[in-house]
């Protein structure tokens, strides 16, 4: 996988869904794609079927913003909330919907474009961002385990270890 310093190395990407109001981690995945353009559809159909409900919105960084994944998001049900891409001409306003868009993405951008919206993006890093410090804070800094199945099983294992955490910080009771 190509690096940010831009040499190769073996590595995974890790992926977390993870509840704004909570921080509990719902889902996770393991990818060998350096990129997370492509994760967001995946990661929205496996909270579907394992919870059977559709967010009501989807946070999620610069690096997922793909249109085609926003008008799927769109089309179920979620409103995505997700960063617009900056123009290459500074003459364009990001938010104003193109003659090009379809009405899910015209909605994005406005969306985007709101008070609301830039409001619950800004407190994404603090919601769900801060699952991904805690993980790194207990030890999950690199997977030293090889193949997919592996490193899925030991970020299973953090996911559950952070979740049984934050729900006794929560005083989440557990029924039997």
């Amino acid at each position: 996988m190509k690096m940010a310093d831009g040499g190769f190395r073996p590595a995974f990407n890790a992926q977390l869904a993870v509840d704004a109001a909570t921080q509990l981690i719902a889902a996770v995945d393991v990818v060998n794609s350096g990129s997370d353009m492509n994760q967001m559809v995946p990661m929205h159909a496996q909270l579907q079927r394992r919870y059977e409900i559709t967010p009501a919105h989807w946070l999620a960084d610069g690096g997922f913003t793909k249109l085609p994944a926003i008008e799927h998001l769109a089309e179920q049900g979620t409103a995505p909330m997700l960063p617009l891409p900056k123009s290459r001409n500074p003459n364009i306003d990001p938010y104003e919907p193109k003659s090009t868009d379809s009405e899910h993405l015209a909605a994005w951008r406005q969306r985007m474009a709101s008070p609301e919206g830039k409001l619950l993006y800004t407190r994404r890093g603090a919601m769900v961002e801060c699952a991904n410090a805690q993980l790194r804070r207990r030890g999950l800094l690199q997977f030293n385990v090889r193949g997919l199945a592996k490193t899925r099983a030991v970020l299973l294992w953090h996911a559950l270890a952070h979740n049984l955490m934050r729900m006794a910080s929560l005083n989440i009771a557990f029924v039997y």
